[in-house]
């Protein structure tokens, strides 16, 4: 029998989770090792296991297609993140069926896909015997340890391309127009997207705003005759003293859910001003498609570099992104604590020379 490795897409869905499988059985293959592919994320590796061999003659057209084949979930009974800061610890008991499992189908490596929650949990399998190495997956590039996450490129790409779309509609009506994004405790998506989208004020979580300074910003436009402004929202961005704007309050293995802060602001802000003023919200739209082209190389070389990890036994390491190297760093080293915007950076204070308003001032 040759050697076998195992691969898994935890969380939430996003562009490259199939190009990092795909870089996978590829490079796995060229060894020649089989790859087991579990479906719907930790879950398959429980009764009843379900998981399916990955033949590398299928993978081509997987680097453009979104999504994941796989399957994944952020619930269930491997759920290890209930809100912010807050791990839950994976019974014994399920942590060891994993491992039965994988010992059963007699895995060298199994490689792990995901966030925080995700590599939390593959950090708890690691410390059970599990040879773990992680891929670090997430949108809002709020993970530590490494310098940007596959997906986030393709949601800052989606974001931007509302707000060239917002813009020429905003000018044609005088409106002010809101973009809610994505960013549930890091305000990256907003900041990247509301500066390359030319956005006007962007509202992030590190920052919080006040009514005051939000329509200041608008006012002066007027004075200049700009009659219409975007503003960028981030979902956890929050007026001082305020708190998050939940759309579900957290389940017991789930995170609570934000969102609608986007419409709170429209209406404070309508009202304030006399502007119309109206809200999109960009929600799932950012985790759909397919990947763009940065994020498509770095999901290929995160693959490659797990299956040499693999390779090595270098289990208990995610890969991670060091321009211009991919490296292995320890799964502690990312978990456990947000990676968010410095509000003394230098994408805060690019914005602010550019006259872009945090609402803060």
């Amino acid at each position: 029998m040759p050697e076998r490795i195992g691969i898994l897409t935890g969380g939430g869905d996003c562009p490259g989770l199939n190009a990092v499988i795909r870089a996978v059985v590829k490079s796995a293959t060229r060894l020649g090792w089989e790859t087991l592919g579990f479906v719907n994320g930790y879950e398959g590796l429980l009764s009843p296991v379900t998981y399916r061999t990955l033949d590398y003659r299928e993978m081509g057209p997987l680097l453009k297609e979104g999504g994941t084949i796989l399957g994944t979930t952020n619930r269930g009974r491997f759920s290890a993140k209930a809100g912010q800061g807050e791990k839950a610890s994976i019974p014994v008991e399920i942590l060891d069926e994993a491992k039965r499992t994988v010992e059963k189908l007699g895995l060298r490596a199994l490689i792990c896909v995901g966030g925080d929650g995700s590599l939390t949990i593959a950090q708890q399998l690691f410390e059970r015997g599990v040879p773990v190495i992680g891929v670090p997956k997430t949108i809002d590039n709020d993970l530590e340890a490494t310098v940007v996450t596959f997906g986030f490129d393709s949601a800052v790409a989606c974001a931007t391309d509302a707000l060239d779309r917002l813009h020429t509609t905003a000018a044609s009506h005088n409106r002010v127009m809101v973009l809610e994004v994505m960013g549930r405790y890091a305000g990256w998506i907003a900041s990247h997207a509301g500066i390359a989208g030319g956005g006007d004020i962007i509202l992030i979580p590190e920052i919080p705003f006040n009514y005051d300074s939000v329509c200041k910003k608008i006012a002066e436009r007027e004075a200049m005759g700009r009659t219409f402004t975007l503003i960028v929202v981030a979902e956890g961005a929050r007026p001082k003293g305020g708190s998050y704007v939940e759309q579900e309050s957290a389940a017991k293995d789930h995170e609570t859910r934000l969102g609608g802060i986007g419409a709170i602001v429209a209406a404070e802000v309508g009202k304030r001003t006399g502007k119309d003023t109206r809200v999109v919200v960009l929600g799932h739209l950012q985790r759909g498609g397919g990947p763009t082209t940065f994020d498509r190389l770095l999901c290929t070389r995160f693959g490659a570099a797990a299956v040499r990890l693999a390779q090595e036994k270098k289990y208990g390491h995610m890969v991670a992104h060091n321009p211009p190297d991919t490296v292995a760093v320890k799964i502690t080293e990312a978990i456990g604590r947000l990676r968010t915007v410095p509000i003394d950076g230098d994408i805060v204070r690019t914005a602010r020379a550019l006259g872009v308003s945090f609402g803060d001032e």
